[in-house]
C-alpha cells in the first residue's frame, strides 16, 4: 500500500471513529445476520480431529459450535453482565458459574447424579447422514459408552463410574463406585463429554462432512490449514435475553475460524479488518497495534497455558534430581520476563493458576527448595552438575513445536543459558502432529519444550505428574504422590482438597520434573462492531462456541468505519 493510501485510510478511520459514538448509541439492539471472522487463540493450528473417540485436546475448540454438553458456563455470570467471571480460564467452571446446556437440571445424591434433559432439543437434518430428530437420554449414554471404549481413553478417567443409565427419554443417571471431585468436569463440561448422535458415528465421525450436533452452528466447510466455516443451525433451541427481550441464537449467519500460522500475518489481518477478532496477541506487539489501530478494543489476561521444558525423569541424566534442579538454576527467568516478554509475565503461575483462589499459593509462600528454582544461580548449577557426575556438562535433545511462535524464539534462548553451564541442548523443531504423537506414545526426546493447559486445579496435577498419564511428558513417577492424588479426588470437602493440592503442588515444584518457565500475559483484540463481547474465551474446556453464538456484528458501524 502506498503512503498516500495508508494516510487516507487512517483519516477515514479517524472520521469513522468520530461517528462511531452516535452510531453505536443507535445500534445497541441486537442484530441477526452477517459473518464473524475469528483468529482464535489456536490460530496457528488447524483442526486435529472431528471425532471425540480420538480423545483429542483441541476437539471442543473446533466442534463446540455444533457438539453440545450437559453443562456449560453461565455467561449471565460474566463480568460483561456485572458478574465476577471473566471466562478466560480454559477448563475451570466454579459451581456457581455453571448452567444447564443439554441438561435442564441435575441433582447429586450420595454416589449418583441425575440429569434431567431439555425437551425439544433437535439434531438438524444432515442429508446422507441423518434426518432431523430429538436428542434424548439414549444419545447421552451412547456418547459416554463410545468414549470409554476408545483405545485412546485416558487411563482412570472414567474409572469412578459404575454405570450410566437412561431411565426414560429425558433422564440420565450416573452411578459412581466412589465419589470423584471432578465428576462434573469429566462427565458434563470437560474435554471429553460431548454428545454425538449414533448416525454420525455410523456415517464416519472423522469426516467433517458428516458431523452434526445440537449446537448453534453447523460445520459447512473445512479447508485444512486455512479455515473452518460454521453456518447458523436453523433449529437451534437456545435463546438470549438482552434488556428484557428474548432473541433466537445465534445472531450471526456464519462464523469462520481463520488458520494463520504467522504472527505478522495475523496482525495484518486484524489491522485491515480481514478478521474481526484476534484472540491471542503477544504483549510485545500490543503498543504498535494500539498506535496504528486505535479503534480496537482490548482484553489483557494471564495465559492459561503453562510453559516449561519437561525433562524425562526416566532417563539419564534427568533421573538425577540434582541435574534437574541445576538446569532450573541455569535459566535466568527474570531476565526472560524482562527481555522476551517485555516485562509482562508472572515468574510463577503454573501448575496452579493465580485465578484459582484457595488452590494457588504464591511463590514466596512455597518451601525454600521450591523458591530456589526460580532464582538465577549458574554457580550453584555447575556445582550440582559436578556432584551428579557431570562436571563438563552433557548433551541432550530438546524438541519443540514449530507451530508455537513463542517457543521458536524461546528455545535458542534457553539453549544459550544452558550452554553457559556446560550443557548443550540440540534443538529439534517439529510439526505439531509429530510433536504431539511423540509425547502421547512416550517416544519424545529427553528434553521437551511445550505448553500445557492449566485445565483445572485437580486435573493440572493429575494429568501432568501422576504415573502413566498421557500428558505426563516428564514421566514423573511417585507412588506416594499418586496415592495422595487419589485421596484428593475422594475428598468431598473443597477446603480440605485445596490444602491437599497446595501441598502436592509445592512438592512437585521442588522435585523439578520441568524447567519451570514464566507464564506470559497476553491480549485479545476485536473491532468495535463486535457486540455483546468482552474478551471471553471459554465456557467449558477450551470451548468458545456459546460465546460466538451470542456475538452480533453491528453492520452499520462496520460500514461507517470503512469496512
Amino acid at each position: 500500500m502506498s503512503i498516500r493510501k495508508w494516510s487516507v485510510g487512517l483519516l477515514a478511520g479517524a472520521a469513522a471513529l468520530a461517528l462511531a459514538t452516535g452510531v453505536q448509541a443507535q445500534q445497541q439492539k441486537p442484530q441477526h445476520g452477517g459473518t464473524l471472522e475469528v483468529a482464535t487463540m489456536f490460530a496457528t493450528l488447524s483442526a486435529l480431529s472431528w471425532d471425540p473417540y480420538d480423545w483429542n485436546w483441541k476437539l471442543n475448540h473446533d466442534t463446540g459450535q455444533f457438539y453440545e454438553q450437559l453443562i456449560v458456563g453461565d455467561l449471565d455470570k460474566s463480568q460483561k453482565k456485572g458478574g465476577k467471571y471473566a471466562f478466560v480460564i480454559d477448563a475451570f467452571l466454579a459451581p456457581d458459574a455453571q448452567r444447564g446446556e443439554l441438561a435442564e437440571s441435575w441433582k447429586e445424591e450420595g454416589n449418583t447424579v441425575t440429569f434431567t434433559l431439555r425437551k425439544g432439543v433437535m439434531f438438524p437434518e444432515k442429508p446422507g447422514v441423518m434426518a432431523a430428530r430429538e436428542m434424548t437420554a439414549d444419545d447421552v449414554v451412547f456418547s459416554y459408552t463410545r468414549l470409554r471404549s476408545s483405545p485412546k481413553y485416558i487411563g482412570t478417567y472414567y474409572d469412578f463410574v459404575e454405570k450410566v443409565e437412561a431411565k426414560d427419554k429425558y433422564t440420565v443417571v450416573y452411578t459412581f463406585k466412589e465419589f470423584n471431585a471432578e465428576w462434573d468436569y469429566r462427565l458434563a463440561w470437560g474435554f471429553y463429554s460431548v454428545i454425538t448422535p449414533k448416525e454420525v458415528v455410523d456415517a464416519g465421525p472423522g469426516n467433517w462432512k458428516n458431523v452434526n450436533g445440537t449446537g448453534p452452528f453447523m460445520l459447512t466447510d473445512f479447508v485444512q490449514g486455512n479455515s473452518n466455516t460454521y453456518s447458523r443451525n436453523p433449529v437451534y433451541w437456545g435463546k438470549e435475553t438482552i434488556d428484557g427481550a428474548e432473541y433466537k441464537l445465534p445472531f450471526v449467519d456464519k462464523m469462520v475460524y481463520r488458520t494463520i500460522k504467522d504472527e505478522t500475518t495475523q496482525h495484518a489481518a486484524l489491522r485491515t479488518a480481514k478478521i474481526d477478532m484476534l484472540e491471542l496477541i503477544n504483549a510485545r506487539y500490543v503498543p504498535e497495534l494500539k498506535k496504528n489501530v486505535p479503534d480496537l478494543k482490548w482484553n489483557k489476561w494471564l495465559s492459561v497455558l503453562g510453559s516449561f521444558m519437561a525433562m524425562r525423569n526416566d532417563v539419564k541424566p534427568f533421573n538425577d534430581l540434582r541435574v534437574r534442579r541445576a538446569l532450573n538454576m541455569a535459566i535466568n527467568k527474570k531476565e526472560i520476563i524482562a527481555a522476551h516478554y517485555s516485562g509482562e509475565a508472572e515468574l510463577y503461575a503454573y501448575p496452579m493458576h493465580p485465578d484459582w483462589a484457595g488452590y494457588f499459593e504464591p511463590l514466596d509462600k512455597l518451601p525454600a527448595e521450591a523458591r530456589e528454582l526460580f532464582e538465577y544461580n549458574p554457580d550453584k548449577a555447575k556445582k550440582l552438575l559436578a556432584e551428579a557426575g557431570y562436571p563438563k556438562g552433557f548433551t541432550f535433545t530438546m524438541e519443540y513445536c514449530a507451530c508455537a511462535p513463542d517457543h521458536v524464539e524461546l528455545a535458542p534462548l534457553l539453549a544459550a543459558y544452558l550452554e553457559a553451564v556446560g550443557v548443550k541442548a540440540e534443538l529439534k523443531p517439529m510439526e505439531y502432529s509429530a510433536f504431539l504423537s511423540g509425547m502421547t506414545t512416550k517416544k519424545h526426546a529427553a528434553g521437551y519444550l511445550m505448553n500445557s493447559s492449566h485445565t483445572n486445579p485437580t486435573t493440572s496435577i493429575r494429568k501432568s505428574f501422576v504415573s502413566g498419564q498421557t500428558w505426563n511428558p516428564s514421566m514423573h513417577t511417585d507412588a506416594e504422590f499418586d496415592a495422595k492424588m487419589d485421596e484428593v479426588y475422594r475428598t468431598r470437602d473443597e477446603t480440605k482438597r485445596q490444602a491437599m493440592l497446595r501441598e502436592l503442588t509445592a512438592k512437585v515444584v521442588a522435585d523439578a520434573p520441568y524447567i519451570w518457565l514464566p507464564t506470559p500475559y497476553v491480549y485479545t483484540a476485536w473491532w468495535p462492531w463486535v457486540k455483546n463481547y468482552n474478551g471471553e474465551l471459554s465456557v467449558g474446556s477450551l470451548r468458545p462456541g456459546p460465546i460466538y453464538a451470542r456475538i452480533w456484528v453491528d453492520q452499520e458501524l462496520k460500514k461507517k468505519m470503512g469496512h
